[in-house]
């Protein structure tokens, strides 16, 4: 059977209903907004996007009615629930996918959030845009928002606040966010606070039944210790140190770093010692696996827990111009290796059900690395195995820097941006999301690696353990 034929196989057998009939593309390539229908498709998963010679497939494509994608943020799955959500600013909403059936379930919040805030220069200002960051523990959705406040939902209740939004105390947006294991901490980032970016640790709702979220304290880096840190990023639960870690993408030093960008850092947190209502964290103590702990050659974005309680880190040249590879760290020893062909990750995540990141990484090397400039840089879904090899990379969306994986069916999820000439300004530049999506409204692209079991079995004995308490997303960063 060939490729267009599997798809269609696999669109009957799955009951996809939202892929519309074949068309030309010929509005993709016009760049007239005003012929181009924002639901059209011409069939999905085509072009640069959908290579033969790749492990990790593209299945098909989830058209997200409402406003073409310009701009979102953090992608999240709840296998459990057999749901992805979207932080989609361009509908001002959570989007819901059904990750059994692979269609649009509903928008949750829409007209609760901020939405697109544009700059002077008419771009996305994503510092206030919102929502943002979105994690999810049983019935309980918590959701960032541009105006620095935490929107916390009930899946199982009506589409409205669980209870009133929750201010931070910042200006700019609440990030990315991270819970434990059990549901009973969150901790949230205001990323892009100026001058001095900040967590907010929050008592969240675990398995309860009613919402009744409320800010344990607010932590900074050390600004002695750590002047000019203008950014923390990803955090990241580990249940095997019960430390939270988070990214810092830019890790100041006193007098600075010269002519060149100083590298990143790893904010190390223990919920049980946190004092209240603030704390600053100084320097890295290994004796306690605490403190702001710095990098080697990465200014990391997203962060993710692998096997072996090895992080994943996101390093990308958005923060540091030098940085040409992923980072990999164990959590306990602190010891790292990279790896080299993969750069430029926003989002990143670990599939425990096939043991492979994967890394939204959208300013990663055309060519050699490293590539400071965006005129070097192309969006790529990367695929790397529990060992920290770079396995392959897939043609993205400009701009594609969001993705998750349902650990239970293998599916990945990259969003897709809809066409410059569709959105303007943030919009993508090439025709790699137009083929993903076969529409020009941009989409939520799902792809599948099909597990072999028999090459696979070695790796699934060699997981930890801790498995299943382990957070199934790997994750993240911004944008």
């Amino acid at each position: 059977m060939g490729n267009a034929s599997r798809q269609i196989a696999s669109t009957i057998e799955k009951g996809l209903t939202n892929m519309l009939p074949r068309r030309s593309s010929v509005c993709a390539l016009i760049g007239a907004a005003s012929l181009c229908t924002a639901g059209a498709a011409f069939g999905a998963c085509t072009g640069p996007g959908a290579p033969s010679n790749t492990e990790t497939k593209c299945l098909t494509a989830v058209q997200i009615p409402g406003a073409a994608l310009r701009s979102y943020d953090i992608s999240w799955v709840n296998p459990h629930r057999a749901e992805y959500y979207l932080a989609d600013r361009s509908n001002a909403a959570i989007d819901i996918i059904d990750t059994q059936h692979l269609t649009f379930k509903r928008f949750l919040g829409k007209g609760l959030f901020v939405g697109v805030k544009l700059n002077a220069a008419g771009a996305v200002n994503n510092d206030i845009s919102g929502p943002d960051g979105v994690v999810t523990h049983g019935r309980w959705l918590y959701a960032g928002d541009g105006d620095s406040t935490l929107k916390v939902f009930d899946l199982d209740g009506p589409n409205a606040l669980a209870q009133p939004a929750i201010k931070t105390g910042g200006e700019a947006r609440v990030d990315e966010m991270a819970l434990t294991a059990d549901g009973e901490l969150l901790l949230a980032i205001n990323n892009a606070e100026d001058p001095t970016p900040f967590g907010t640790l929050f008592a969240a709702n675990g398995d309860r039944n009613h919402s009744s979220v409320v800010i344990l304290t607010k932590i900074t880096i050390d600004t002695v210790l750590f002047p000019g840190t203008p950014g923390i990023e990803q955090p990241v639960w580990d249940p095997k140190t019960k430390r939270f870690y988070v990214s810092v993408p830019i890790l100041g030093k006193p007098g600075g770093c010269g002519t060149a960008t100083c590298d990143g850092g790893l904010m190390v947190i223990d919920p049980t010692t946190i004092t209240r209502p603030s704390m600053v964290l100084g320097a890295f103590n290994p004796a306690t696996n605490t403190g702001v702990l710095a990098l080697s050659n990465c200014g990391p974005n997203g962060a993710t827990v692998g096997p072996h309680d090895n992080l994943l880190l996101g390093c990308t040249p958005a923060n540091n111009p030098t940085n040409d590879s992923t980072l990999v760290i164990n959590a306990t020893t602190k010891h790292f290796s990279h790896v080299n062909g993969i750069v430029g990750s926003d989002e990143v995540w670990f599939n425990k059900g096939d043991g492979r990141y994967y890394t939204g990484s959208n300013r990663n090397c055309k060519t050699a690395a490293p590539c400071p400039t965006a005129a070097q840089q192309a969006a790529v879904l990367g695929v790397i195995d529990g060992t920290s090899v770079l396995i392959e990379t897939v043609p993205q969306s400009s701009g594609s820097h969001s993705v998750a994986a349902d650990s239970k069916r293998n599916l990945i999820f990259v969003p897709q941006s809809a066409p410059v000439a569709v959105v303007g300004v943030g919009g993508d530049t090439t025709d790699v999301g137009a083929g993903i999506c076969g529409s020009n409204n941009g989409c939520v692209g799902v792809f599948k690696h099909s597990v072999d079991r028999d090459r696979d079995r070695d790796r699934d004995r060699d997981r930890d353990d801790d498995d299943d308490d382990r957070d199934d997303r790997g994750e993240h960063h911004n944008h």
